[in-house]
């Protein structure tokens, strides 16, 4: 990713962005800058407003409200055409009448490009995305994947300073969803412009990402790096929403403690107010499980009785029951194997540095 000095242009910049559709809001206020060179999610369930806001960064849709510039020019009010950018969506819209040379070289053509120029240009971006010798296929006779990267090499070949990414890869299966997961972001790397790319599946935001906004009922509740979103998320929905994680309800009690529903007071930094309703995000795999004659020291553990376990090949996942809810502890196969049988009582335990303590 191409590092940004504080004085560098964004990408793209969406400020107080407002898009209504009728009596709905799809997009409600949102600020977003994306730098130049870095692979960007918008991630979110559907409804949240992701693919709203990349329509109108692609001039498919205009804003209600708000500015949207990119690499400094105002273009919210522009045509696709006028905006330096290129969209691939989940459905490619190849042509099927047209090999794959013909699909690629269609857009240079409609902007009327030199002649002598569009074989070369075809030939570069049929060869970035590795589909040499294929160039007198048809869309028929590709796989899923072939497919996609066609219409990758057709959105490239424009040149475009941003590319934009509507679920490109929700249509694959998940063994070659995964594989082309490591290809674009490989991709995105050796062409070196901004990708913004829209999904809903936190996995595929995690794996590619350079920042990512997590988004929700149209609003941005959260922009970071993956591992600012996964283990510092900002509030409930979004601690929930990535991965899997264990919420513990309690109130805060001071500045480190936080009483548990069950009167259990654990060290939990805060700065929430005193009195403060929160629940304490634990993700499964950073919990500790210990035998009930093993009590960890420290206020960092639960006591429960465990209630399943579930073999996962490396792992071992763990269903411990509280006295008011149950939480999840997944380790890797420990060399004395499983801790306990269920119906036993144990301790869940945890680093200080695990968890964090988050509001609606």
């Amino acid at each position: 990713m191409t590092d940004q000095t504080p004085d560098a242009t964004p990408a793209v910049s969406i400020e107080a962005i407002t898009k209504r559709f009728g009596d709905v809001v799809a997009v409600d206020n949102v600020d977003i800058e994306i730098r130049d060179g870095e692979f960007f999610a918008m991630l979110g369930p559907s409804g949240c407003g992701k693919t709203t806001t990349l329509r109108m960064i692609a001039g498919l849709e205009f804003p209600t409200e708000g500015s949207l510039r990119i690499f400094g020019d105002e273009v919210g009010t522009l045509p696709p055409n006028k905006r330096p950018v290129n969209t691939v969506f989940q459905a490619y819209a190849l042509f099927p009448h047209m090999t794959v040379a013909q699909n690629v070289a269609f857009g240079l053509k409609m902007r009327r490009v030199a002649k002598s120029e569009i074989g070369d240009r075809v030939q570069a971006a049929i060869d970035l995305v590795r589909m040499g010798g294929m160039e007198h296929r048809k869309p028929t006779q590709l796989s899923g994947g072939q497919q996609q990267r066609v219409a990758l090499a057709r959105a490239l070949v424009n040149q475009p300073k941003v590319l934009l990414l509507d679920e490109p890869l929700g249509a694959l299966d998940l063994k070659l969803r995964q594989q082309m997961q490591v290809e674009l972001k490989a991709l995105q790397r050796e062409v070196g412009i901004t990708f913004v790319f829209v999904t809903h599946d936190q996995e595929e935001a995690l794996t590619m990402s350079d920042r990512i906004a997590v988004m929700h009922e149209g609003r941005v509740l959260q922009v970071g790096s993956p591992e600012e979103i996964y283990e510092r998320p900002v509030n409930r929905f979004v601690a929930d929403f990535i991965g899997r994680t264990n919420l513990l309800e309690g109130t805060v009690e001071s500045s480190d403690t936080v009483c548990l529903a069950n009167g259990d007071r654990i060290e939990a930094a805060s700065d929430h107010p005193v009195g403060t309703p929160v629940a304490v995000s634990l993700r499964p795999e950073r919990a500790r499980l210990h035998r009930a004659e093993d009590e960890p020291a420290g206020r960092t553990r639960v006591e429960g009785r465990l209630q399943g376990i579930t073999y996962l090949g490396n792992a071992l996942a763990y269903t411990v029951g509280l006295d008011w809810m149950t939480v999840e502890v997944r380790e890797e196969n420990r060399a004395g194997g499983q801790v306990g049988d269920v119906g036993s009582r144990v301790w869940v335990s945890w680093e200080p540095d695990a968890i964090s303590v988050v509001t609606d």
